[in-house]
């Protein structure tokens, strides 16, 4: 008589996402995909390094109560508020400054995903699978053919800057993974404590007539600020910072894709995006190379297989 199977162990499978991670990464959809068109009414009435101080102004006020010792390693705080808080955000707000529509802009960002697991594997020793790297050169054909279109093609530079604050935001999820003992409120409160002084020391420098413009700017634009320095900089980001410590990258990102489809939603129901047949294209090209790249992520870390 053949002996019976052994049962299949269940330690190697990954745990389902509790009810209250999945309310969280919805929530962060919703807040991001709406912040996006938010970022590009504000600065279409202001300067961005403007945008982005009085963004985090707004968050710090908010957080200041927060922001109190012990403090992380120094190392990795410095890189958190450079990289991801100055020339992230300064990049995001520039990108949307220079943009026409908002939906090339945000799609391009998108590749902060295939960026997070480059990093992640150049820094933290992970694994890169093959289909991972599939995915990256998708990801990046698609962007490429998005940015062939006569209509895109005028907004090459924002889309490319877009690229590199999607870069500087990926480097910046792999650091805030090295420091899990910080709460993740705590963690935003100095990220926007040490991002505002910088954005307004580069606003000053950088750009004239903010008094001006901050006297005649519409209630939408002061709305817009709002909602980017209270609800995406408090909410969504210490959402995100609490996700990706409880769980890999790769584990919660695939869920992310949904975020630029309700920014392009908005900018083509009420801001004029033109969204020709070639945009969408290839914003689904790329879109799906992302996910190619989130999918083996998550399959990879599911496993355990970390290097």
């Amino acid at each position: 008589m053949t002996p019976p199977a052994a049962p299949t162990s269940d330690v190697s499978r990954p745990q389902p996402l509790a009810p209250l991670e999945i309310a969280a990464i919805v929530a962060i959809i919703l807040i991001w995909g709406i912040n996006n068109a938010a970022a590009k009414v504000a600065t279409e009435h202001l300067s961005p390094l403007l945008v982005g101080a009085l963004r985090f102004l707004i968050a710090t006020l908010c957080l200041a109560p927060f922001i109190r010792p012990p403090f992380p390693d120094w190392r990795s705080l410095t890189i958190i508020v450079l990289v991801g808080g100055a020339l992230q955000y300064g990049l995001l707000y520039v990108a949307y400054w220079l943009a026409q529509d908002v939906s090339p802009v945000t799609v391009a960002n998108q590749l902060w995903i295939p960026f997070t697991a480059l990093f992640a594997f150049l820094i933290l020793g992970e694994r890169l699978k093959r289909g991972a790297l599939v995915g990256m050169g998708v990801a990046f054909v698609g962007i490429g053919w998005m940015m062939l279109d006569a209509h895109a093609l005028e907004d090459w530079r924002a889309i490319l800057v877009g690229i590199a604050a999607g870069a500087a935001w990926a480097l910046t999820t792999v650091v805030a993974r090295r420091t899990t003992s910080i709460p993740p409120v705590k963690m935003q409160g100095l990220l926007a404590a040490g991002t505002l002084p910088m954005l307004a020391f580069g606003s000053a420098v950088f750009e004239h007539g903010q008094v001006e413009a901050l006297t005649t700017a519409p209630p939408l634009v002061w709305l817009a600020l709002i909602w980017a320095g209270v609800v995406s900089s408090v909410v969504a980001t210490t959402l995100m910072f609490w996700l990706v410590q409880r769980r890999e990258a790769g584990r919660v990102t695939p869920y992310l894709l949904a975020t630029p489809v309700v920014s392009m939603f908005i900018g083509w129901a009420w801001m004029g995006d033109v969204l020709t047949p070639q945009i969408l294209t290839g914003s689904a090209i790329a879109l799906a190379g992302v996910a190619v790249v989130a999918l083996a992520e998550r399959g990879l870390r599911a496993g355990g297989a970390k290097a």
